[in-house]
């Protein structure tokens, strides 16, 4: 994945963090090693439960944590992960995720996009609009919990939202009433800007915030 990303990762407290590491870590890999085994069925791809909030940050020599300090981010109330629906899609950074309704996080990916990658003083510019526009319609907003390069079947995605609802995670459909249920989603939670350019394994943040 080119250049850095920034990452909103649930609040350390919250029942989801646990909830999703232990899916990405060891429930899924065991219940369905073909696909979220890793290349042996036996090496997961392990990462930290977060919902990428852009990519493709050019490696700067900016001081990193007074940069991600200086942004104009959303105050934690004002960020609301809310979790519509397990997917997949063919490719290996989205093999298998759950959908995030967009509203709750627009304006923190707006954001994190128009000073992470346009570089902007001020302001969220027409090409970051339109860059939502498009980022909406191709995936979206959404919380990663498989990396493959295995397809995942109809039934064997019916398999894994079984699963994931198993472990603790409510899902919403969409425009419904937001459950009040600690599984639904969570407010606010810590940015990570992690070096995305390096090996998964080596995908560790350079600098924190929390909301």
């Amino acid at each position: 994945m080119p250049g850095s990303s920034l990452w909103l990762i649930p609040p350390q407290s919250h029942p989801l963090h646990g909830t999703i590491t232990s899916l990405i870590t060891s429930v899924l890999p065991s219940r369905f090693p073909a696909e979220a085994g890793g290349p042996d069925g036996d090496s997961p791809v392990v990462f930290a439960p977060h919902m990428t909030l852009t990519s493709e940050i050019s490696p700067a020599t900016y001081n990193a944590q007074a940069w991600l300090d200086s942004l104009p981010l959303p105050a934690a109330r004002d960020v609301r992960v809310r979790l519509l629906s397990v997917d997949t899609q063919d490719v290996f950074f989205r093999r298998c995720f759950m959908r995030v309704e967009y509203e709750g996080v627009r304006d923190i990916v707006a954001v994190a996009r128009e000073h992470g990658v346009s570089a902007a003083s001020s302001g969220i510019s027409e090409g970051t609009e339109e860059w939502l526009k498009s980022w909406k319609q191709a995936f979206g907003p959404h919380v990663s919990l498989i990396y493959g390069s295995t397809p995942i079947t109809d039934d064997k995605l019916s398999q894994i939202c079984k699963a994931v609802e198993d472990a603790g995670a409510v899902l919403s459909a969409s425009g419904s009433t937001p459950s009040s249920e600690p599984g639904a989603g969570w407010e606010g939670g810590v940015v990570w800007l992690v070096p995305t350019d390096r090996p998964i394994s080596e995908w560790k943040p350079i600098a924190t915030r929390t909301l």
